[in-house]
């Protein structure tokens, strides 16, 4: 059976996004060497990727043309979008679908065996921890504080006790947090 976690990254105060969708360019504040090693390795662990429509337009339109080891990552790794909006899907091994996200991935848990990674997709994100879905969070914290923006578990999320699993510190003062779901490890 498949494990499903969730990537994100997040200011201190505790926005995954500025004021504006897809306001990420605080995210370079984290980028160095140690930051690279560790997204490959991550890449390397995952089966497949899942994005809401948002995420995934904003990823395809970088990741499509890139062309460093990431890249070809990034690029050969199957993905899911979930969208009521979007037609065609045209980064490479990408899956359009349309109907209920919650029915999806637990059809997707029990037919694939390596990591299923959700990255970004606030929405999609939510949805799926409010079903009870996501073995593992991992959230990076970024060091800075927005003031405003998008938050990743809204306003109205319910309680979900989690383990921590392990954290790790990058030279850019970048922390990650690696939890599990209390009952789910």
């Amino acid at each position: 059976m498949a494990k499903l976690i969730m990537w994100n990254l997040i200011s201190l105060d505790g926005y995954f996004e500025g004021t504006e969708s897809w306001s990420i360019d605080w995210f370079t504040l984290v980028l160095g060497d140690d930051f690279h090693k560790f997204i490959l390795e991550q890449l390397q662990t995952a089966e497949t990727l899942v994005f809401g429509r948002v995420t995934y337009q904003g990823m395809a339109a970088h990741w499509k043309t890139a062309t460093d080891d990431v890249a070809v990552l990034m690029n050969s790794l199957p993905k899911v979008v979930f969208s009521n909006t979007i037609k065609d899907a045209d980064w490479n091994k990408t899956t359009l679908v349309h109907s209920d996200p919650v029915a999806h991935i637990q059809q997707l848990k029990q037919t694939n065996h390596g990591n299923i990674f959700v990255f970004g997709s606030g929405e999609l994100s939510r949805t799926l921890t409010a079903a009870g879905l996501f073995d593992e969070y991992r959230i990076g914290i970024v060091p800075i504080l927005l003031g405003k923006g998008g938050t990743l578990f809204g306003a109205h999320a319910d309680r979900v006790p989690l383990k921590l699993l392990g954290s790790q510190t990058f030279q850019s003062g970048f922390v990650v947090l690696r939890y599990s779901v209390v009952g789910a490890e």
